[in-house]
Formats: C-alpha cells, sequence, structure tokens
C-alpha cells in the first residue's frame, strides 16, 4: 500500500478509497515519552490540514493534522490504554486513525518515502 507523508511528519498509508493515519518516527522522537493521545470520533469529518488529534508527551502537547480529508471510520482504541505504542511503534501500532478518503486527488501534494527522507535530513 502507498504511503505518503506531510512536512508536519504525520503518515497516511492509502488502500483504495480508505486510508490510515499516524505520526512519524521523527515526529515521535522529536515529542519524547508520549503519555495521552487525543482521538477524533468515529464519523468526524475533516478537511486536509485540520487539527484534528493532539499527542501529549513529557515535553509538549502537539496537535495532528489531517495529511487528507475524510471521515472518520476508527481509531486506534489501544492508544487509550497504551499510548506509549506511538513511542514504541509510530509507523505501525501506533496509528491514530483511519477514514474513507474525500478526494484521493490530495495525495499528489504529500511527499514520498523518499521526497520526506530527504526532508528531515535537512531539519
Amino acid at each position: 500500500m502507498p504511503r505518503y507523508f506531510t512536512r508536519d511528519h504525520e503518515w497516511i498509508e492509502v488502500d483504495g478509497p480508505k486510508a490510515r493515519v499516524g505520526i512519524t518516527d521523527y515526529a515521535q522522537s522529536q515529542l519524547g515519552d508520549i503519555t495521552y493521545v487525543d482521538l477524533p470520533a468515529v464519523g468526524a469529518t475533516m478537511a486536509r490540514g485540520d487539527s484534528v488529534a493532539v499527542i501529549d508527551s513529557v515535553k509538549a502537547a502537539s496537535d495532528v493534522y489531517a495529511p487528507a480529508g475524510g471521515t472518520v471510520t476508527a481509531v486506534n482504541a489501544a492508544l487509550e490504554e497504551a499510548p506509549e505504542l506511538v513511542n514504541a511503534s509510530a509507523e505501525a501500532d501506533g496509528w491514530l486513525w483511519e477514514l474513507d478518503l474525500a478526494d484521493p486527488v490530495e495525495l499528489d501534494e504529500l511527499l514520498d518515502a523518499a521526497a520526506y527522507t530527504d526532508f528531515i535530513a535537512g531539519l
């Protein structure tokens, strides 16, 4: 499944009209130990760039932005009891929400893995 990245350090993995969203390993490493994740409600709609979730860590609280618009179909309920999953596995088990994409064309404006790697190398 194709995976895209934002300059705000979110990733989105796409499977047809559906997608899964999380933060990158780089983002979780910058946040430090994650203590709480405030996820969107199932059924919530979002536009690309909207602040959709908040991640609290020992360092700060950080907004998570929607890399693409759509409707939330699921959230990672495991994060309620174990927010540290984001630290342990930010780009796999620590995913945040799933959505039905509103407009897959929005993905064209995101970075592929190579471009994201170049982007963080320049930070």
